[in-house]
């Protein structure tokens, strides 16, 4: 452990934000620097608990107590070390994990858990700044061809461990570039994408091969895919968006955040000079409350909307943990987003229990305004309130209100004939075994696109757990960590 007492001298404290009026003028992050007396005090608050159950609520069982430790005796070389044990890309999830870590901390029962992800993103941050993050080819290579289908978390995740363990690792990419959700569906300012690129050139000088602008399934078939590789990761996620099938629907300005986002990130890498899709002096409505609607409402303040406001059916969560919600499980609770605070201090505003029954649009069937009601909670089934309807101004709406499963194209389609029944689950994911076996012989599956949509922590541990899999597949036993993932999944 780090500091005995360091848990009662010390308050929990997150590096501060910069100004609203100055980041709203640019896509970087949005956090200040944290100087290293900081960070080691929230490091010392890590605790003598007994059973650290960081550990369960993390799913890729970081060895959170460990490092918190290195960290406040400044051992920053071992804390890389240990951190990378479990985690592939602690740069990510220090960013973009809504950390179930802190839910679990023992000093979160009756006080603010440690402060983990700060710790996490440093120690990432810190080894890449000293030059310690180099790449690790394998001594040996087994001369089996693995192809990963998806460059997401989970895809790169199993490309890079399979790479270690020695396989030839082709990644394809629908998109022009590797990243997925990473990289088109994160706006900038929660990730700047240099991140990214500094681990694909990591991955690249491994040995992995990425093949970008590849629609697997289309430009190569499932046939020709398990024909020229040992083994097949799919990692495509769970990309099919749930829509609102609402009166108007089909009017011009009304786009999936999944459409509006990545627009957004090609600006700035420079494939346009303005998005096609933009807010720019428009009323702007975002449709869900969770962290997609999050990031749309960031994105539509950068780019200049005129407003902006933030639906969501659901009553508003309380700003403590319910009783109904105990720890150590991730509670549903009031969040304060970056974005948040910059919808706030323009005068937006965030609605609750409501539920959109229109989309109005004007003479050239563009969305000009949009009706809503309130609604009781799901107890009552969102049972509309007669009398409050009400219609506000929507020149662009994005729908954000998450995902349904993996798409079902010509890829999972000619996998599906091959396997007959039971390739997919009672959720329309594709079924796997322990092992991560789809019923597809040598055909694996790692992330969403088998688990449904989730956390960028678990499409690690599963792209991590998958990568074992294929490697006994492929070669009869396997030294790759199999991370042993929590039964029950976080409420989340």
């Amino acid at each position: 452990m780090a500091d005995p007492k360091g848990f009662l001298t010390h308050d929990r404290e997150l590096p501060a934000r910069r100004p609203v009026d100055v980041r709203i003028s640019d896509w970087r992050e949005v956090y200040q620097d944290f100087s290293q007396e900081k960070l080691t005090k929230q490091a010392a608050r890590c605790m003598d608990c007994g059973i650290p159950f960081c550990h369960n609520g993390c799913p890729l069982g970081n060895l959170i107590p460990e490092w918190n430790d290195l960290v406040y005796r400044t051992d920053w070389r071992e804390a890389i070390e240990r951190l990378h044990a479990t985690n592939n890309f602690p740069e990510f999830t220090g960013r973009l994990c809504p950390a179930p870590c802190e839910a679990a901390c023992v000093l979160g029962i009756n006080s603010d858990p440690v402060a983990i992800k700060r710790v996490e993103v440093e120690i990432i941050d810190r080894a890449f700044a000293e030059g310690w993050v180099t790449p690790q080819p394998p001594a040996v290579r087994t001369g089996k061809k693995v192809a990963v289908v998806g460059s997401g978390p989970a895809g790169l995740a199993a490309a890079q461990q399979l790479t270690r363990a020695g396989h030839d690792v082709v990644v394809f990419e629908r998109a022009d570039r590797p990243g997925g959700l990473l990289r088109y569906g994160i706006p900038e300012f929660k990730m700047e994408k240099r991140h990214i690129e500094r681990r694909l050139e990591q991955m690249r000088a491994e040995g992995t091969e990425f093949r970008t602008g590849v629609n697997v399934g289309v430009d190569i078939t499932a046939a020709e895919l398990r024909e020229q590789f040992d083994a097949v990761v799919l990692s495509g996620g769970a990309t099919q968006w749930r829509d609102l099938p609402a009166t108007g629907r089909e009017l011009k300005g009304v786009y999936q955040a999944m459409e509006y986002l990545p627009l957004s990130n090609k600006v700035q890498e420079g494939d346009y000079e303005t998005s096609p899709v933009s807010a720019e002096g428009k009323h702007v409505v975002v449709i869900g409350g969770g962290d997609t609607g999050a990031d749309c409402i960031g994105t539509a303040i950068r780019q200049g909307a005129t407003s902006v406001t933030q639906l969501e059916i659901m009553p508003q969560p309380p700003r403590d943990r319910p009783g109904s919600q105990p720890w150590p499980t991730f509670p549903i609770l009031f969040k304060m987003e970056s974005a948040h605070e910059e919808l706030r201090d323009g005068g937006g505003e965030r609605v609750y229990a409501v539920s959109t029954t229109e989309f109005v649009g004007d003479a050239d069937g563009n969305v000009r305004a949009l009706r809503l009601v309130e609604v009781e909670g799901p107890q009552a089934g969102f049972k509309p309130i007669p009398g409050t309807e009400r219609e506000i101004p929507a020149e662009l709406v994005t729908l954000s209100m998450g995902f349904v499963g993996p798409e079902k194209g010509a890829l999972l389609q000619d996998l599906a004939e091959v396997a007959g029944d039971g390739f997919y689950d009672a959720r329309g994911n594709v079924t796997r075994d322990k092992t991560y076996m789809s019923k597809v012989d040598g055909v694996f599956v790692a992330g969403d696109m088998g688990r449904g949509q989730s956390l960028i922590v678990w499409a690690i541990a599963e792209g991590r757990a998958a990568a074992s899999g294929v490697d006994r597949f492929l070669t009869g036993d396997t030294a790759l960590p199999y991370p042993i993932l929590p039964t029950a999944r976080p409420l989340v």
